[in-house]
């Protein structure tokens, strides 16, 4: 039988995606693990992997087609000795269609299909192959209870050949995506505006899927997370002294490190040093870390991308300032795998190379902090001895989400980075 290739789900918050390219033709023989095609999620452009084997016998969604739901068929793979005449009627329009009418299929029985839909758990849809959910049917599997083996656990074949039957577990009540839309809806209506402006000359940009995100989580984010903003000024002159040494001394190798390198670093040591910081926001619980997973923002066209340093405060400034240039430079070309921009418990936000002296950013859940870095300046301070000198000043604003971080912890948090900073060398001890 015929097997449906459906649009994968990349990364555990993608809904739909683009159809970038196909990297296969009708008739060519596909084997389990060849690259298929090239996916635009709303963060990055990802190959997608066949999962069966067979000959690809139709291309249901074109290359650049955008707004494909996850789970849409996008292809039809034939079994051997099969033909395009065991295909049936499979277009493109089907998905749409069905994405157009969700009160028409909650009314009424959906139509018979060679496969059984993909079932729901706890409001989530659960990922197979349409192989694997025909032979979950025959035998009377309850896929909601199995764990996939394949791509970002997806359940295959080998997963159900040998399970055993179990009673199915009571499909919830479908979720709406009601929150997200009203997200999307604050402010004045798209007519409204369009009408305050109609005797302008005026461009309409149209939104990716990047920008939508961005909108949507953003907006949710300043109005439901209860920020509170903590600010200090941190003296750089030791900092950059020290910098300028290292670099001097790590020339021979290529290394150049910094200012951001040792940012990252201080803020890594300090969620060691203020270990109750160093948590998420978990719905009805939070979630404590033992290592620190410093996200930082990184400017791309159309939107940022926050890819996260894993186990940053064990690593060297040199390891840290090679990772962040080449997760930076991924990043700008959309290169990124999800696991390598999601996570984290603190993010950094760095606007001092566009000469920003301060800003407040806002928290990217689940994240409970975010450090928002302006530029140094040369600023009249008062010196230990209390006479009047100049000194290389960076003004920095500390994002806290109150659920997670109270007053003094988010103080002693702040308190530790600027410590760290403006004395360099014990961050190396």
């Amino acid at each position: 039988m015929p097997t449906e290739i459906l649009m994968p789900a990349l990364s555990p918050t993608m809904e739909e995606g683009t159809l970038a390219k196909w990297l296969v033709k009708e008739g060519d023989t596909i084997s389990s693990g060849d690259v298929m095609a090239e996916i635009e999620t709303d963060k990055a452009t990802m190959e997608f992997e066949a999962v069966d084997e067979g000959v690809m016998g139709k291309i249901v969604i074109p290359e650049g087609t955008e707004g494909v739901k996850v789970n849409d068929v996008i292809a039809v793979l034939l079994e051997e000795g099969e033909s395009a005449d065991d295909i049936g009627d499979v277009s493109a329009s089907e998905p749409a269609a069905a994405a157009e009418a969700p009160a028409a299929q909650a009314a009424a029985p959906a139509a018979a299909t060679p496969a059984p839909a993909a079932p729901a758990k706890d409001g989530k849809r659960i990922f197979a192959t349409p192989l694997a959910r025909r032979i979950a049917a025959d035998k009377g599997l309850d896929l909601t209870t199995m764990a996939g083996s394949g791509p970002h656990g997806r359940i295959v074949k080998a997963d159900v050949e040998n399970a055993t039957a179990a009673p199915k577990a009571a499909a919830p009540a479908a979720k709406t995506d009601a929150p997200a839309a009203a997200t999307m809806a604050a402010g004045p209506a798209t007519d409204v505006v369009l009408k305050t402006y109609a005797d302008r000359p005026t461009e309409e940009v149209k939104l990716d899927g990047m920008r939508k995100t961005l909108a949507a989580r953003l907006t949710e984010a300043k109005q439901s997370v209860p920020h509170f903003y903590l600010r200090r000024d941190i003296q750089l002159d030791a900092l950059l002294k020290f910098r300028s040494q290292l670099n001097k001394q790590l020339e021979p190798r290529g290394v150049k490190l910094s200012v951001n390198d040792f940012i990252i670093k201080a803020c890594a040591l300090a969620l060691q040093q203020e270990p109750e910081a160093n948590a998420v926001w978990a719905g009805d619980r939070t979630l404590k870390f033992e290592k620190s997973d410093v996200a930082v923002a990184v400017a791309i066209e159309g939107g940022l991308f926050t890819p996260v340093l894993k186990d940053a405060e064990m690593k060297s400034l040199s390891a840290l300032s090679a990772e962040m240039k080449d997760l930076a430079g991924r990043a700008r070309e959309r290169k990124l795998a999800p696991h390598e921009y999601q996570g984290g418990s603190f993010a950094i936000s760095n606007l001092g190379m566009f000469g920003i002296d301060n800003f407040d950013a806002i928290i990217n859940p689940p994240h409970a902090a975010i450090l928002a870095v302006g530029a140094g300046a040369k600023k009249p301070i008062v010196g230990a001895d209390g006479e009047l000198t100049v000194g290389t000043v960076m003004s920095t604003t500390l994002s806290v989400d109150h659920r997670v971080i109270d007053g003094a912890l988010g103080a002693n948090l702040l308190n530790a980075i600027k410590d760290n900073l403006e004395n360099p060398m014990t961050m190396l001890a």
